[in-house]
């Protein structure tokens, strides 16, 4: 059991490492919509993965959290 929580734990760190990749390169491409005009209307769809992806990285590190108060209570 032990194992598992670990493992389980590591997995979603991987999972958080992944998003914050993601994160840098939606950063990326968003500085480059802003220096050509004519992609900017896809700016505000950017804006909103953006914000979504914010807030799966806020979530899953809830869930590390949560995962860490599970193993520390276990006997």
């Amino acid at each position: 059991m032990l194992l598992l929580m670990w493992l389980l734990m590591l997995l979603v760190l991987q999972l958080q490492l992944l998003l914050l990749l993601l994160l840098i390169i939606i950063i990326i491409i968003i500085i480059i919509i802003i220096k050509i005009p004519l992609l900017l209307p896809l700016l505000p769809l950017l804006l909103l993965l953006l914000l979504l992806l914010r807030l799966l990285i806020l979530l899953q590190q809830l869930l590390l959290l949560l995962l860490l108060l599970l193993l520390l209570l276990l006997p």
